[in-house]
């Protein structure tokens, strides 16, 4: 059971990882096991909280069948906080009764559960709230599927997100930092913060680590690291040169990711539906239009892409 099919990449994995592949509401799972224990890392988005919580559980008992035994899940493990990392943090705890480690960075956020701070609210999007009971910082080590991993900072896409190494067998789980084709959102260059610059130095980083396969927060795991690499680097560049061009790429993402949390919406309704949503509301002023006009700009290039639908009055996910 899972979202996709396991890419090819995947199956090299160590025995003791199971790597699962989401769709794009939800980020992807990595469950490692030790002996007869388990820790996940992320849980997806709050709407497919149910679906992660059988996901997770198909793994545990395929494991258990592999090995003759139980397997408890005695922890959560989040990369970052973003609603489709940290929005099943809430379900999985419940069923399986396991604790949540966050970034340190984060843990006061999550405490007061600021969700301006978490990005939740300002981004048009929702998650259970969670309490937490442990943290990881840039330079400790995460035990996970019986390997060390070096935990890394890795601002860019969100200043306070970590990223996983594991040098003995040449992994890395790279949260939004480097996918295959790109990388997350800059969210804070939207805030009017640096995030180009920081985002250069973490692939900078990525480039001097000896990695064979990487876990991606979104989409399939891969090898091809240098090539990855190579194009986050060419895409980075060109949103530094034009910081419009990535303002209206995400508000593109953040108008699609509300369409597939939602499936389908009145048009008309979409201000008042994001009337919270400071960020998407500075990204409008980045690209130089007013809110309203921004968002119906952002629905007609998502219809004519393809990625959304209309019938009437009504915007449909695609």
């Amino acid at each position: 059971m899972s979202d996709a099919p396991a890419s090819p990449a995947a199956a090299a994995l160590p025995e003791s990882l199971r790597f699962v592949e989401r769709d794009w509401l939800s980020s992807n799972q990595l469950v490692g096991f030790e002996g007869n224990e388990a820790i996940v890392v992320d849980t997806g988005y709050a709407k497919h909280a149910a679906l992660t919580v059988e996901l997770v559980r198909h793994v545990l008992d395929a494991r258990a069948r592999e090995t003759g035994g139980s397997i408890r899940l005695v922890g959560i493990v989040n990369t970052h906080l973003h609603s489709d990392h940290c929005g099943g943090n809430r379900a999985l705890a419940h069923a399986f009764g396991c604790p949540i480690t966050v970034p340190a960075a984060s843990a006061a956020d999550v405490a007061a559960w600021d969700e301006v701070a978490l990005t939740h609210a300002t981004t048009g999007q929702r998650c259970d709230r969670f309490r937490h009971a442990a943290t990881l910082a840039p330079g400790e080590t995460l035990r996970l599927g019986g390997l060390d991993w070096r935990v890394l900072a890795a601002p860019g896409h969100d200043p306070k997100s970590l990223v996983f190494h594991c040098e003995r067998e040449g992994l890395l789980v790279s949260a939004d930092a480097l996918w295959e084709q790109g990388f997350g959102v800059i969210f804070p260059e939207l805030d009017g913060h640096s995030g180009f610059d920081e985002q250069r130095s973490v692939l900078e980083l990525i480039a001097t680590l000896p990695v064979r396969l990487v876990l991606p927060g979104h989409g399939r795991a891969f090898s091809d690291v240098r090539g990855a690499l190579d194009r986050a680097f060419t895409r980075l560049e060109a949103m530094r040169a034009d910081p419009r061009r990535h303002a209206r790429h995400a508000l593109k993402v953040l108008v699609k990711f509300l369409l597939l949390d939602l499936e389908r919406v009145e048009a008309t309704r979409l201000i008042d539906l994001l009337r919270h949503a400071t960020v998407m509301q500075h990204t409008a002023e980045l690209i130089g239009m007013e809110f309203g006009a921004a968002l119906a700009w952002a629905a007609d290039e998502l219809v004519a892409q393809g990625q959304l639908r209309r019938d009437g009055a009504w915007l449909l996910n695609g």
